[in-house]
């Protein structure tokens, strides 16, 4: 699947077809479209795997680091490796889905939607239990945080992608904790 996902980095998720995976893969279109029942289905699943490769990237490692402003941290520091060094050509999949897909309404966009918003709800998490510990401002709105964090994402990837700029991943990680330094108590 992750080849699938890899694919569709560079062709985009409607660009992802059976017959050009299966020559990836080098398997009959059979073999590729057996197991999902249909491109749709596999479009579907290319959306699932790489939000199971971003967790296992970026939030499993995280869970390590205590909670509250540590473990944001250790989300900001695994976030900006990810984008700076991740597994895809085109650079952020969800990114480069969500410009695909914002304008289209349908399963594959509800399903990119779903992964968005459980991101975001988990970076929320993370602001609130810092704010509780009273490691950032209580009267931050944790939703202004996370869009603050995936704008400045968003800006690296551009930068990585479009701009050739490897020092972006490096940037975005110094204003995104100087970000969360101005917002301590």
């Amino acid at each position: 699947m992750a080849a699938g996902v890899v694919r569709s980095s560079t062709d985009g998720l409607f660009g992802l077809t059976v017959g050009g995976l299966a020559d990836v893969l080098g398997m009959s279109k059979a073999g590729v479209v057996g197991p999902f029942g249909s491109r749709h289905d596999l479009q579907r699943a290319v959306i699932t795997e790489a939000g199971e490769m971003f967790t296992a990237a970026v939030i499993r490692p995280s869970l390590t680091a205590d909670e509250g402003l540590a473990r944001l941290r250790a989300v900001i520091d695994r976030w900006c490796r990810y984008l700076a060094d991740g597994p895809f050509p085109n650079g952020c999949f969800v990114t480069a889905a969500s410009c695909e897909l914002d304008g289209r309404p349908g399963e594959l966009r509800d399903s990119l939607q779903e992964l968005v918003l459980q991101w975001r709800e988990f970076l929320c998490e993370q602001v609130s239990v810092a704010q509780e510990a009273g490691e950032l401002d209580p009267d931050i709105d944790p939703h202004d945080v996370v869009s603050v964090l995936n704008g400045i994402a968003m800006s690296a990837n551009q930068e990585l992608q479009l701009l050739a700029d490897r020092s972006a991943g490096r940037r975005a990680k110094r204003i995104m904790l100087a970000y969360l330094r101005a917002q301590r108590c």
